[in-house]
């Protein structure tokens, strides 16, 4: 016991501090290394009043609508790329923003409601655009038969989405447009107003008539303007970046080597029997194995080349960058656009029927339709096309359409009216052409195209010339314009904001932005390499959100102020003038008329946008006995005096017109503007800047 004590009284102290010690590192290693710990790098690209839109979750959403982009169009590009990350941002703001709306106000779209707007007697625009054909009531049957598909049950989960959405704003707009109102009083009022003309006479000094030079204006007056004009002058965050480009054009010698290989190619080229396959081997401009009409033919020397005869060939020529051969493969007559329906039955490797079944229905099918059996019905019976419940089997066709060739070449070369079962790669097509229009030339035509490039010599070159341009420059802004005044460089500006990928007169950039919004101003960057381009840039200016700095709205500023002194000093001049003729005295200016001046009209004919005046011409304290006092205008001050007030022989618009005009123009306005007012009324976050 005694040695238990003696190590109680001597170690108490150090005990203790040791398990505090280890509580406090278990608490640490939370802090720092743990899931919501200030160390661990946030994964958030955004947030809206406190709703964090993750990273992970952005890019699936990305993903997803580039996937809906790929199913309408064959490429997606840079720019459209741009267009689908912005389009999923302002999704997401408008999900958790309305949402928000909804939830305070108690907005719900219903099961029942959402039913009801798919299937009821009045159906939602969402569904009845799906499955409307050219502005045909939408058949109720055909929309059940397609929502109950079990392979269309994630289109159909969308679909209810979607109209859910769609009703719970229009809820909220609907609630919003009731209280627009135009009240009866308010009408009276415009329509007395205007009821009459006023033609005055005026006396104006222009600002012109003081020299700017004489008009000083300080930092602290410029600076008091903004501040007493702040919503003038919000800005969003940007950078400014002054940028020289070095571009890789070809050189005499690289078009000259072009040439010589195309040249190289053309013997070969009108002696193959493989035409195709030559090209799409040798040629930057991959063979269409299809016709064109002849009227649709859009390429520099077109008259010469749709003139060939077969086996002709045309060249070469330039085609922006490329030098191309031209050589005629066919020409029929063929119509520009037909309609046909189809009945599809897929066989084969695609699944469905084994393919002698496939072949004796088809041709069971094409009997039965040829014999006047109801075509809509079969379709719908038989056809394993999804789209039959949007479009019936319909379909147009032209020599440019993408479709399997065997069912393209019938419906372009068969007659009108034939029906025929079309064995394809993935089964049959019962086709009947229904229409064909504007029958005429078409042409097959391959082009033999190589690109005229910049050599690796020439590149090296303009990367060398940047380079050393880099190197002069890169100590500070000031370096970066000697060295651009003493090569004779063209310097281009560019203002850029976070979730720019494009710079103007560089093309993608987002290596560039990136920098920019990374470097401090004065900094100059390395070489950057886009494309065809090097580009050396300086950051000459940051820019944060909020009220614009003196800066970079100097001139706009200085103008303001200015046009203001010189107003004081002419009002100065003027002081309470007692007459037209003592103002005209006192400024050296005549005495002058306009007329037909009309309340609702700011423009006034002789003086152009001028509301002030357009006010004082109705002031009913100066009438037409007294002389206004000195006006400050948009061009100069005026003193006016109202000559005579007339009736106004246009027509007058009825109470109720007036009141109608007004709200629809409102709704109007609201729709524009509803979304942007929520926004600037939430606190968004965007940091997508941050992670691409």
């Amino acid at each position: 016991m005694s040695v238990i004590q003696k190590i109680r009284d001597k170690y108490a102290v150090t005990i203790v501090v040791v398990i505090c010690l280890a509580i406090v590192s278990f608490l640490l290693q939370d802090a720092f290394f743990g899931k919501n710990s200030f160390m661990r790098r946030s994964t958030t690209v955004g947030k809206v009043n406190g709703v964090e839109l993750d990273q992970s979750e952005y890019l699936r959403r990305i993903q997803v609508a580039e996937n809906n982009a790929r199913s309408q169009y064959s490429n997606i590009d840079d720019q459209m790329r741009d267009q689908i990350r912005e389009s999923v941002w302002n999704e997401f703001l408008t999900e958790q923003i309305m949402g928000e709306q909804y939830k305070k106000l108690g907005l719900v779209a219903t099961e029942a409601e959402v039913v009801d707007q798919i299937y009821g007697k009045n159906i939602n625009p969402l569904v009845a655009q799906q499955f409307s054909r050219n502005g045909e009531p939408v058949d109720r049957e055909e929309v059940r038969r397609a929502l109950s598909n079990p392979n269309q049950r994630e289109a159909i989960y969308e679909l209810q989405d979607m109209v859910a959405k769609y009703q719970q704003r229009l809820k909220y707009v609907t609630l919003i447009k009731q209280g627009i109102y135009y009240p009866k009083w308010l009408a009276q009022q415009e329509q007395q107003d205007n009821s009459q003309i006023a033609n005055i006479s005026y006396v104006s000094v222009p600002y012109a008539t003081i020299s700017d030079s004489t008009v000083k204006v300080t930092n602290a007056e410029l600076q008091r303007f903004i501040d007493e004009h702040k919503k003038l002058f919000q800005v969003e965050e940007s950078r400014k970046v002054e940028f020289v480009a070095f571009d890789a054009i070809p050189s005499a010698a690289d078009s000259t080597a072009a040439i010589q290989h195309i040249v190289s190619l053309r013997e070969e080229l009108d002696t193959t029997k493989e035409v195709a396959g030559f090209i799409n081997r040798n040629s930057d401009i991959k063979f269409y194995d299809g016709f064109i009409s002849k009227s649709m033919v859009n390429v520099p020397q077109k008259d010469s080349i749709v003139n060939l005869p077969i086996g002709g060939i045309f060249g070469p020529y330039y085609d922006n960058n490329l030098i191309v051969y031209a050589k005629m493969v066919d020409r029929k007559n063929l119509p520009d656009s037909v309609k046909v329906r189809q009945i599809v039955l897929v066989s084969g490797a695609q699944g469905g029927l084994p393919d002698s079944i496939a072949s004796r229905r088809a041709d069971s099918i094409a009997v039965a339709l040829r014999g006047g059996a109801n075509f809509s019905e079969l379709v719908m019976k038989y056809s394993d096309d999804p789209a039959k419940t949007t479009n019936g089997g319909e379909e147009y066709i032209t020599p440019t359409t993408q479709a399997y060739p065997e069912f393209k070449e019938f419906a372009l070369e068969g007659s009108k009216g034939e029906i025929k079962a079309v064995k394809t790669a993935v089964g049959y097509f019962v086709t009947q052409i229904m229409e064909q229009k504007n029958i005429g030339p078409a042409i097959k035509v391959a082009y033999l195209g190589k690109p005229v490039e910049a050599s690796k010599e020439t590149n090296n070159g303009v990367y060398a010339a940047a380079s050393e341009f880099a190197g002069k420059s890169n100590r500070s802004a000031s370096d970066f314009e000697k060295a651009i005044q003493q090569g004779k460089l063209n310097k281009r500006i560019a203002e850029v904001r976070p979730m720019d990928f494009a710079v103007p007169g560089i093309g993608q950039a987002r290596e560039l932005v990136r920098w920019a919004y990374e470097a401090k101003t004065g900094a100059v960057s390395n070489v950057f390499t886009f494309e065809d381009k090097y580009v050396v840039a300086t950051l000459s200016n940051i820019t944060a959100e909020g009220t614009a700095p003196l800066a970079s709205v100097r001139p706009m500023v200085e103008a303001e102020v200015r046009r203001h002194k010189k107003a004081e000093q002419i009002i100065s001049k003027l002081q309470t003038p007692a007459s037209l003729e003592a103002a005209a005295s006192a400024t050296n200016q005549p005495v002058l008329k306009a007329e037909n001046i009309t309340f609702a009209t700011p423009f006034v004919a002789s003086l152009g946008f001028e509301p002030r005046v357009v006010g004082a011409s109705f002031n009913k304290s100066w009438g037409t006995a007294k002389v206004s006092t000195p006006i400050e205008g948009g061009a100069g001050v005026y003193v006016i005096k109202v000559d005579n007030y007339q009736p106004n022989t246009q027509p007058e618009q009825d109470i109720a017109t007036m009141q109608a005009a007004y709200e629809q123009n409102m709704g109007l306005l609201l729709n524009q503007q509803l979304m942007l007012t929520l926004k600037k009324l939430s606190n968004v976050k965007d940091t997508r800047g941050k992670f691409f």
